[in-house]
Order: C-alpha cells, then sequence, then structure tokens
C-alpha cells in the first residue's frame, strides 16, 4: 500500500529558517535574523513579519533566489529520501509557513507537492495568504483523501510549535531534533544531521 510522507522545511529539511538563509545570501542577514529572532519570540504578528523581511528581497532575480536555495543549509540526504519515497511508488509533500516560491524549488529535489506561504517580494502579504498551523493539517487531510488514503497512511516529519496540530492528528510522527514542545507528541526522535536515519525511524513505525 502507497504512503503519504509530509515534510515540515524550516528546522527539520532546513537547518534554521528559509527567510534567514535567503537574506543572507542577499546581504541582508542581520536584519532578517533580527525580525525572525522577535518573531519567535512573539514580539511580532505573522504578518508584521511578513512585512518586515519581504522588503528585503524587493530585487531579487530568480536565479539569486535559486542560488540563496542551493546554498541553504540543508540537512543530509533530503534528495535521497525523496527518491527512495518515490522509488517505492509513494508520495511526498513539503508544508511550510515558509514562502512558496522558495519551498516549491524542492520539487526540483523530488518533492510531489509543495505548500507554503504566498507571498511575494515587493507585494504587500494578506492574512489570507499566510499558511496556518491549521492549513497544515487541513492540507494533509486533503492529499490524503485525494490518494485515497488514511490517516494511519501518513507520516510526518516535523521539529517545531508549526507541526504540534498536524502531530497531534496523526500516529506515524518523526521528530527532528524537535523542541521540547513538540518532543511529547511525536512517536520517535531523532537528533542528528541526516535525513536518511530519521526516514530509517519513520519507516520503523509502519509494519511493512
Amino acid at each position: 500500500m502507497t504512503r503519504l510522507h509530509v515534510f515540515d522545511m524550516d528546522g527539520t529539511l532546513l537547518r534554521g529558517a528559509a527567510t534567514v538563509e535567503l537574506s543572507r545570501h542577499l546581504g541582508a542577514f542581520e536584519i532578517a535574523d533580527a525580525v525572525e529572532r522577535s518573531w519567535n519570540a512573539g514580539g511580532l504578528t505573522d504578518l508584521q513579519f511578513w512585512e518586515s523581511v519581504l522588503p528585503l528581497w524587493e530585487d531579487a532575480s530568480e536565479a539569486e533566489i535559486d542560488a540563496a536555495f542551493e546554498a541553504a543549509a540543508w540537512i543530509e540526504g533530503v534528495p535521497e529520501v525523496f527518491a527512495d519515497i518515490r522509488a517505492r511508488g509513494e508520495h511526498v509533500a513539503v508544508i511550510s509557513q515558509s514562502p512558496h516560491f522558495f519551498v516549491r524549488r524542492l520539487e526540483g529535489w523530488g518533492a510531489h507537492r509543495t505548500f507554503g506561504s504566498d507571498v511575494v517580494p515587493g507585494r504587500a502579504p494578506r492574512t489570507d495568504s499566510l499558511l496556518t498551523l491549521q492549513h497544515k493539517v487541513d492540507i494533509t487531510l486533503s492529499l490524503l483523501a485525494d490518494l485515497g488514503l488514511g490517516e494511519d497512511d501518513c507520516t510526518a516529519y516535523g521539529d517545531s510549535r508549526s507541526d504540534m496540530l498536524l502531530f497531534e492528528r496523526l500516529t506515524h510522527t518523526v521528530g527532528v531534533n524537535p523542541t521540547e514542545l513538540l518532543r511529547d507528541r511525536c512517536a520517535v526522535v531523532y537528533e542528528g544531521s541526516d535525513l536518511r536515519a530519521a526516514y530509517a525511524l519513520g519507516r520503523e513505525l509502519v509494519p511493512s
């Protein structure tokens, strides 16, 4: 039977945040890092966060975004894990609160579907364009329905607060260097820098 594998991106596939990695490549690391820290501490709303970082990328070309994606601090083994899932006839989805224009580049590494916040550099963000914790659940359930699968046919990989609702809903969950807040909601926990090892733990959750 086929399965759906759902991955968070920031902190799970990517060491850190896409917004910071993109800004680092474009020479605006310090500003983006300060905004990220303030948002994580609750000092900014989601909308204020995007209003702060989107202007930093206003003049970025597609080539520059491609280069930032390739140079970002990815955990080891992402393309290999996606390739193994595809070889088994299973499905890969990445659902992230980060910009979809960055997340969608993972389709080039083998993800079937990618989802992210619908924000565009140089355009004012709207609340209804931002991906939320509940969206992660809703998107996952919609994908399962489209594939004719049940919740037990899904394995989710995540690391932080943004994954809490999804991990509370699913049985097969893998924490990848998870925060303490998420740790108690993980079926298994992986600590390390290679997605292939986390993926192996995820496969052990489901009898072959």
